[in-house]
């Protein structure tokens, strides 16, 4: 159905000056229950070219593939050793951070495009926009930009994917991007940038939905709606299971 949806669509975005981009994507909705261990993400689609005619010059096609996932305040700290123990120590803010980001290109993001336009459209993990929410020097913010990055990529959060985006004949791509177990839940975007010669000709946005399932999806509600009983009943039950253990190992 989809590639129908290709075919038919292609006589009308034929006429356009410029070329277009028709994304999918192999999941529109992602589902967490207890045994969700990850996903991978096909993304996929077709370039449509103005009169359906290949550029005839020499300059190379390249495809950008960013997945996003909904922003969130985070708050980073740095640890440093004080009498043999690890305490806190500084901390800095971000307003908006994306909660997942995955790029996969067809070759490295510096051998597409510039600084300025890495920048623009937040292309590589380098060029993100963070928002910090105070005023520190632009060295301390780079010191802690880097260590949100390196803690969210060691979690499969934050992804950088060379040569990742296959191209077969200038027209069709497709690319994966796999999704961890520890996603957050939230309306995300999947991204795909038509590059040549250093400037993006075409963007095309689609949708996908991660939420919980099951009885995750209960307990997740049940506390997002009803947050002080939810709190409530989570202690009480705490302290429950405490006492029986206790008595358990009393009577061993």
């Amino acid at each position: 159905m989809k590639l129908l949806a290709l075919v038919l669509a292609a006589p009308l975005l034929l006429a356009q000056a410029k070329p277009v981009l028709v994304p999918d994507v192999s999941q529109r909705e992602i589902r967490i229950a207890y045994s969700f261990t990850g996903a991978e993400l096909l993304l996929f689609g077709a370039i449509l070219y103005p009169g359906g005619k290949l550029p005839d010059d020499e300059h190379r096609t390249d495809l950008v593939v960013v997945v996003k996932g909904p922003v969130q305040s985070i708050t980073v700290r740095e640890k440093e050793k004080l009498a043999g123990v690890w305490v806190n120590a500084q901390a800095l803010r971000y307003r908006s951070a994306p909660s997942f980001y995955a790029i996969a290109s067809s070759r490295p993001i510096e051998r597409i495009v510039d600084e300025r336009t890495r920048a623009i459209y937040e292309l590589g993990l380098d060029s993100l926009q963070l928002s910090p929410a105070s005023s520190a020097a632009p060295t301390v913010q780079d010191r802690f930009a880097r260590g949100l990055v390196d803690l969210r990529r060691r979690a499969g959060l934050y992804v950088e994917a060379p040569r990742a985006v296959e191209i077969t004949q200038d027209v069709l791509y497709r690319a994966r991007v796999s999704i961890p177990a520890r996603v957050p839940v939230g309306q995300f975007t999947a991204e795909t940038f038509l590059i040549r010669e250093g400037k993006v000709l075409a963007a095309a946005v689609r949708e996908i939905t991660v939420e919980k399932a099951g009885f995750e999806r209960y307990v997740a509600r049940a506390a997002d709606r009803n947050a002080v009983p939810y709190g409530l009943v989570a202690v009480a039950m705490s302290v429950l299971l405490g006492w029986g253990a206790g008595r358990l190992a009393q009577r061993v």
